[in-house]
């Protein structure tokens, strides 16, 4: 069984396997006549093929147990998902880059600290949603259309934190 243990999720981390979606100051400006502040184009939406289009979901997950004990990660081929919490909800994330199989040697494991989210890229190898101490909301981005857009891969993970 492959043991990792969840480091803190940072944009420089995770830039093999999508965007960390947060406030960024860089990428924000004034709008409303100034009563709102735009963080703008903080990930990038995949939607491949003809018939793609893009959904806007709500997910309501139950919290795990730790250590967190996976035997399978899944990727979404044709499309990004992006999932963004909606009550500052902690959450593992263990992901492998894309790729027709996974390297043990290249998984990882991230852990949020409540208002960031994030935007897995077409093809990247994740674990389904790992919400923390409660139950979790997400606002989550992804494809919807016609063909497959779910692989599994088999392989067992478990992930700990300090």
């Amino acid at each position: 069984m492959l043991e990792l243990h969840a480091q803190p999720l940072t944009a420089e981390a995770f830039q093999t396997f999508g965007e960390v979606i947060e406030r960024r100051d860089d990428k924000s400006f004034p709008i409303n006549a100034g009563r709102t502040q735009r963080h703008h184009d903080l990930a990038k939406v995949e939607a491949l093929g003809d018939e793609a289009r893009v959904l806007v979901s709500i997910f309501v997950s139950q919290p795990v147990s730790l250590p967190l004990e996976l035997t399978f990660l899944e990727r979404h081929p044709q499309g990004s998902q992006a999932f963004m919490p909606l009550n500052r909800e902690r959450f593992l994330i263990v992901v492998a880059p894309p790729g027709d199989g996974i390297d043990p040697g290249d998984v990882r494991a991230f852990v949020t600290d409540g208002r960031q989210g994030v935007n897995y890229r077409a093809g990247t190898w994740h674990a389904i949603q790992s919400v923390l101490e409660t139950e979790g909301e997400f606002v989550v981005v992804d494809r919807g259309g016609a063909g497959n857009n779910c692989d599994e891969f088999a392989i067992d993970v478990r992930v700990t934190l300090d």
